[in-house]
């Protein structure tokens, strides 16, 4: 498979309370928008908010998003009001992360990839 772009789609309860979550408060561009729904750039995927969905999303589900200082992020968000499910701390495996949930539920994994991890790489320098 030739893989040239990818979007994760949510249908959240209500639109304009998401919308203004991942645009106001977490400070996403909105990519383009059109009748009934936004699409947002994250990193280099993008985030869709369409439609409305139903009782919320899977506990399954997660949202990873890498940073480059997980505790400066961390804190502005809970300075917005965020929802805090787990304050930022080295993993295990080496990861910093910290994780928060959107207004659905929808829980956001927020992770910085330290210097001397194995997958850091800033595409931006390539």
């Amino acid at each position: 498979m030739d893989v040239l772009a990818s979007r994760l789609i949510l249908r959240p309860r209500e639109r304009d309370r998401s919308l203004r979550f991942y645009r106001d408060v977490l400070g996403l561009a909105i990519a383009r928008e059109f009748p009934g729904g936004t699409v947002f750039f994250l990193g280099q995927g993008l985030l869709e908010i369409s439609g409305s969905g139903g009782p919320g999303p899977s506990p399954d589900q997660v949202l990873w998003v890498q940073v480059r200082d997980v505790r400066a992020e961390f804190e502005q968000l809970r300075e917005r009001g965020v929802t805090v499910l787990a304050e930022p701390e080295c993993k295990p495996w080496g990861l910093h992360e910290a994780w928060i949930a959107d207004p659905d539920g929808m829980r956001i994994v927020l992770v910085e990839i330290p210097s001397d991890h194995p997958l850091r790489v800033d595409v931006r320098n390539l």
